[in-house]
């Protein structure tokens, strides 16, 4: 893309900005279409997923090639379950990447900062490449930040809500003030709220549920691509302010009114 720079996360790069969980697919078939048809570079799966699949076809097999594979931590209760699962992604897979999530509450699934903030002290320490999923609170993505975060990735709305960016004026603090790659994560339902992330400088944005029970999870997919580009390209050509007041794009003067 004209004007832009790769997306450069724990030493790689990463040219396509959406990211895609492999969650709730009608099939291993239909998620690996999906990532086929988007593009993604960079994956999430579940470890509890994984081990699932132990006895039956491993859903590894059915994510393509030179894709980023990132482990998450979905079903820790708290950080020493979360690093748990990690260092077994590690064991059993030779995954360093990992998207730590920790939620000890079932109704709104919200993540819990605390328990994260310790969780990634504890892996970066050890030599993994962390994305925490958090509430977009400063001062914990500071604190993120300080524990060794590859990226900070804020819930737009509730988990698989399809609610879009409620948290907008949130996360556009943290893209102001972390010096870290912002990744808009949970809650997003359509192309469309993808680019508004974009397009208020986000780094990437992440989407599952959205894409996995579409009717044409593949043609959603590739949509979702296509719309964090071109939020990408609408915040690199900078976008013009808000008015207040109407201003004409033609002359409102002149030609037939001339005296």
């Amino acid at each position: 893309m004209r004007n832009d720079t790769p997306l450069i996360i724990g030493g790689k790069t990463i040219n396509n900005r959406f990211f895609l969980g492999t969650g709730k697919f009608k099939s291993n078939e239909d998620m690996k279409k999906s990532i086929i048809a988007s593009g993604a570079e960079v994956i999430t799966v579940a470890m509890r997923r994984v081990d699932e699949n132990v006895h039956n076809e491993s859903i590894i097999n059915y994510v393509p090639e030179n894709t980023i594979l990132m482990i998450n931590t979905s079903g820790a209760r708290n950080s020493d379950e979360a690093v748990e699962i990690a260092r077994l992604a590690k064991e059993a897979m030779h995954i360093d990447w990992i998207k730590i999530e920790i939620m000890d509450d079932s109704k709104y699934l919200l993540p819990d900062n605390r328990e994260t903030i310790k969780a990634t002290k504890t892996l970066t320490a050890e030599g993994f490449t962390v994305l925490p999923y958090m509430n977009p609170d400063l001062y914990d993505a500071r604190a993120l930040q300080k524990a060794g975060a590859a990226a900070i990735m804020p819930l737009g709305s509730l988990i698989g809500s399809g609610q879009g960016l409620l948290t907008k004026r949130f996360i556009k603090i943290l893209i102001d003030e972390i010096d870290l790659p912002i990744i808009v994560d949970a809650g997003i339902g359509a192309p469309s709220q993808a680019t508004e992330a974009m397009e208020m400088g986000a780094a990437a944005v992440l989407a599952n549920t959205a894409v996995a029970v579409a009717k044409d999870s593949p043609m959603i997919a590739e949509a979702f691509s296509l719309a964090v580009r071109a939020g990408r390209m609408a915040f690199l050509g900078k976008l013009s302010e808000y008015e207040n007041e109407a201003s004409s794009s033609s002359p409102l003067t002149g030609f037939l009114f001339d005296n």
